[in-house]
């Protein structure tokens, strides 16, 4: 599949809000974009590697088997690269979507993980009852895709006043 759309969710609760959306493509379909478009995606190799991306689980199908579809699908996810807006900022309190969708990047690489995501990170280990120590070594068997040069550069992007477009 060369494009994948992904609803975000704050929780997976029955009153969970949409908080945004991320768009998954191919590499191939990656490589047809003009620069200044690939500075807006990321790729999903720490992301996977890491232990941090999950398909939240439900009660309705035995763990064993959420797992292996879980890992079957970040075998696919770790080449894909992804464009990622937010539109409502619950994690700052807002009751309501407020201003302009942002785009975000994702964590890239160890040194792009600060402390507040590490402790947001456990938390989610927690409320999800997962252990990303262990998707991380369950995980080391699948292949790192070579991405593009250049790619998965920690920098910000700015917008034309200076403000940081990317976090």
């Amino acid at each position: 599949m060369d494009v994948r759309q992904c609803i975000i969710y704050d929780s997976t609760e029955r009153n969970a809000r949409l908080i945004g959306v991320e768009y998954m493509i191919s590499a191939r379909l990656y490589k047809t974009l003009p620069e200044e478009e690939r500075k807006l995606w990321h790729s999903h190799i720490y992301e996977v590697k890491s232990g941090m991306l999950i398909m939240p689980s439900t009660s309705l199908v035995p763990s064993a088997a959420w797992d292996t579809a879980e890992m079957k699908e970040m075998e696919e996810v770790v080449g894909l690269y992804g464009k990622t807006y937010h539109f409502w900022q619950v994690d700052r309190g807002d009751k309501l979507p407020m201003g302009q969708p942002i785009l975000m990047m994702s964590f890239t690489g160890e040194e792009t993980v600060n402390q507040k995501t590490k402790e947001a990170w456990a938390d989610r280990d927690k409320r999800f009852g997962v252990d990303s120590a262990k998707k991380r070594e369950q995980r080391e068997y699948i292949e790192k895709p070579d991405i593009h040069p250049g790619k998965d550069n920690p920098k910000p992007l700015r917008s034309s006043t200076g403000k940081k477009l990317i976090v």
